[in-house]
């Protein structure tokens, strides 16, 4: 399947990431992970890093699906509001999900500093935009929510927001403790990481078949075999992800857009993270060399465009968004890269972490959703838990059998 289409940025930023062999022959480890994306490096580093035998295997080179399109905001603030959170699963498992994405986000930042090269992290704040006054009370109903639970927000208004920005909108939130990375640069960073620290991955490896139980699985693919005691999917967008009786996936497909470098930023407050109440919305950021990233126009559909001339269309929909919030720049913001990526989302919002109910020993790592980097660190340090026997606070919230909207 593919899972992108267009010219990809963060990928230049590193053009010739280390290579690793394929699978020949046989290997043991303890824990097999299938997939060499965000959640798969995340959990074979977190397993490596804690003396647990791990290898990944990847059936193109690591990095290269949906982790390339990726846009490295990290917000613990979910597409589904901690108030419609609530409403669905308990106020206080809402909370303490939202609680756990925030340490996440301060994990990820931690992690990020224990590698040689410098990835683009750095710590920011958002301001949730209310896209228009018919969006402003539910917005509302959001900070109080948030503020009531200890996350310390700001209230903005229109006059709060004008005077700080180049453009107006109703109302926003400000929240703080969210964070910003190079996807790419980190994932292939942190493989090189975990390899150091004896996780085995190998590079065109793709999975034929896995048979056997807990203890004792077998991993079968076109040149070798692989034995575990424990098997983690963490297989992205891909349709076998959605293959099991509990996971009920929508995928979409949504576009960003990355300027050429602007001489200057100072009309953006701090570089500030933004995105909005509308659905879908538009989310922006910045980059290390001074370009405007942008992203939204969500589409229901699972591939990505196919042309040129449709990429463009919704590509230069995207810069007028941009030049719109930010008219002093104008025709200074010319787009350099543009792309169209499949990404998935579940029905209540929740990604899937976890042990599979019908097969002990097998693991999920399925970060769906528009915090999928977030999510992917949870999944890391919730599996290791498990294969150790230990119990994750977040495991039963995001367990693949919990009662939600995810069953049909």
């Amino acid at each position: 399947m593919t899972l992108h289409y267009g010219s990809l940025y963060w990928p230049s930023t590193r053009p010739n990431p280390p290579a690793y062999p394929s699978l020949e022959g046989t290997a043991r480890c303890r824990a097999l992970i299938v997939g060499g994306g965000m959640a798969g490096i995340m959990c074979g580093h977190v397993l490596a890093r804690s003396g647990i035998s791990a290898a990944v295997i990847e059936r193109d080179r690591i990095a290269s699906g949906s982790t390339s399109a990726n846009t490295g905001l990290l917000q613990y603030s979910n597409d589904m509001m901690l108030s419609e959170l609530a409403a669905q699963i308990g106020e206080a498992d809402a909370a303490a999900f939202y609680r756990e994405c925030k340490a996440a986000v301060q994990q990820l930042g931690l992690t990020a500093g224990l590698l040689a090269r410098d990835v683009g992290y750095k710590p920011r704040t958002s301001l949730y935009l209310a896209s228009s006054e018919a969006d402003v009370l539910k917005l509302r109903r959001e900070y109080e929510m948030l503020d009531k639970h200890g996350f310390g927000v700001e209230w903005w208004d229109a006059e709060r927001i004008q005077s700080e920005f180049p453009f107006r909108k109703p109302a926003g939130i400000v929240t703080r403790g969210d964070g910003e990375i190079n996807p790419y640069l980190f994932v292939v960073s942190l493989a090189e990481d975990a390899a150091a620290h004896g996780l085995a991955i190998y590079e065109r490896t793709p999975l034929l078949s896995i048979s056997g139980q807990k203890g004792r699985f077998i991993a079968k693919t076109p040149s070798g075999t692989i034995e575990s005691e424990f098997v983690v999917r963490a297989i992205g967008y891909t349709p076998e992800a959605a293959s099991h009786p509990w996971i009920n996936a929508r995928l979409n497909r949504s576009y960003v857009i990355v300027t050429k470098p602007l001489p200057s930023l100072a009309d953006w407050r701090n570089r500030w993270l933004l995105w909005e109440t509308a659905r879908p919305y538009l989310y922006l950021r910045t980059t290390n060399d001074g370009r405007i990233m942008a992203g939204g126009l969500d589409e229901p559909h699972s591939q990505p465009v196919t042309t040129g001339e449709e990429l463009n269309r919704r590509s230069q929909r995207l810069l007028s968004e941009v030049r719109r919030l930010f008219p002093a720049w104008g025709q200074e913001l010319q787009l350099a890269y543009g792309w169209c990526g499949t990404f998935g989302e579940s029905a209540d919002g929740l990604p899937w972490l976890g042990e599979d109910p019908l097969r002990p020993g097998y693991y999920y790592a399925l970060g769906y959703g528009g915090n999928g980097t977030v999510y992917s660190v949870i999944a890391s340090r919730l599996i290791r838990d498990l294969i150790l026997g230990e119990e994750h606070p977040a495991a039963r919230i995001v367990r693949l059998d919990r009662r939600s909207r995810n069953r049909t």
